[in-house]
């Protein structure tokens, strides 16, 4: 199909408008980043994606529809400029974009982050001009465009881990005028033969903090990161590098995920009615209903990543009104159902997983429930610490 002749003018026309929005919403604070988000021809960078359906099937799962502009020119077009995550690949499998096909349901392993989370990210990491840069994570290459804008190619390294993702990347940064460097590589060890860097910024999520980062930036230098794990909770942290592979920093406020780094994704761990065969006729009144960390509030978001932290091995899962816990490392399960107007607790195993949710969930309310920005990591003798003025430190998964 033959693009229309208009096509980069409506596109700089869609971006002009994209920009002055995320003006207005505080997100493009410094001219530099906004006059990168004007450049930036985002629409090169995703010629295929998938937008969710207004209602799922008849199974409750997402439905995906493919949009290119092939399909639908103007519906691609204007979502490209839409300040909206455009997800480009499922379960690790590479569309088919010259025929397409409706998903339904699908873990979305690649995507392009909404550009007002991307700028977000880049500021919150305090980047700019004369820094070099490690991007990790490099997706479909827009985050790394808008990097090379600001900084100059030069100074900009972007690291993927998925070959095809990184090829189709670099044709379009390439077609664009870009040239950073580009590798395949795992974020989790970062990218020697470019180190060390001013900055590091990770677009997926790890359980804990690569020590190969902290050796690759240069002491005084900043890591931007996001935390997660097996519960799903996520944190993001700005490090400070110091001397001999310590760091310091604050988490940041708000409910940003990202995707898990490969390396660091959730084992399977079978059937959930298998673990809670093995566990105990009868229980317990649950002191915390498991809707504190489920519900959709930023508390809860925050409260997910604080039991997590309590149960780093646990993952959690609901089946009818039961909610599942499994901790496929030690063997350990919990369930909670609701009975009677309360939630009953069954656990077994070596590690009571509720339980040690459930003491986090009351000191977080004897602390008068502190908001993530006044926690702390730490990371220095080979670990990472979670630590609060008025709660018991919580230590993290070993890196």
């Amino acid at each position: 199909m033959t693009m229309p002749a208009d096509l980069e003018t409506d596109a700089a026309r869609l971006r002009e408008t994209m920009a002055k929005a995320l003006t207005e919403g505080g997100v493009l604070a410094d001219p530099g980043w906004r006059a990168a988000v004007e450049r930036v021809p985002r629409h090169r960078f995703v010629p295929g994606f998938y937008l969710p359906a207004d209602e799922p099937d008849g199974q409750g799962l997402t439905v995906w529809e493919p949009v290119t502009a092939e399909l639908d020119h103007g519906r691609w077009l204007a979502a490209a400029y839409s300040d909206t995550t455009l997800i480009t690949q499922f379960d690790g499998a590479e569309p088919d974009w010259k025929n397409p096909q409706v998903r339904h349901g699908g873990a979305p392993t690649s995507s392009s982050t909404l550009p007002s989370l991307v700028v977000r990210m880049w500021a919150d990491a305090d980047v700019k001009e004369g820094h070099t840069a490690l991007e990790i994570g490099t997706g479909t290459g827009y985050s790394t465009a808008l990097a090379c804008e600001l900084l100059g190619s030069a100074d900009v390294t972007s690291i993927e881990v998925d070959p095809h993702r990184l090829q189709q990347a670099a044709g379009a940064l390439y077609a664009c005028g870009y040239t950073p460097t580009l590798a395949v590589a795992d974020g989790l060890y970062g990218y020697w033969p470019e180190a060390t860097f001013d900055r590091i910024v990770a677009a997926c999520s790890f359980r804990a903090v690569p020590p190969a980062l902290l050796a690759q930036t240069r002491p005084g230098g900043k890591i931007l990161l996001t935390l997660s794990g097996w519960l799903y909770g996520y944190a993001r942290v700005l490090l400070t590098v110091g001397e001999n592979g310590t760091a310091v920093g604050r988490l940041l406020p708000g409910t940003v995920s990202f995707m898990s780094a490969r390396t660091h994704a959730a084992p399977a761990f079978g059937n959930p009615a298998h673990w809670a065969a093995g566990l105990p006729e009868t229980g317990r009144a649950a002191r915390h209903s498991p809707q504190r960390i489920t519900a959709a509030t930023e508390e809860a978001f925050h409260l997910r990543f604080l039991a997590q932290c309590a149960a780093p091995d646990a993952q959690m899962t609901t089946v009818g009104d039961v909610v599942h816990l499994v901790d496929v490392v030690t063997g350990s399960a919990a369930t909670l159902a609701p009975t009677g107007g309360r939630w009953e607790v069954r656990e077994g195993g070596p590690v009571k997983l509720w339980e040690r949710i459930e003491r986090v969930l009351s000191a977080y309310d004897e602390a008068g429930r502190p908001g993530p920005e006044t926690f702390t990591l730490h990371f220095c003798d080979g670990g990472q610490h979670l630590r609060h003025p008025r709660l018991p430190g919580l230590p993290l998964p070993r890196p």
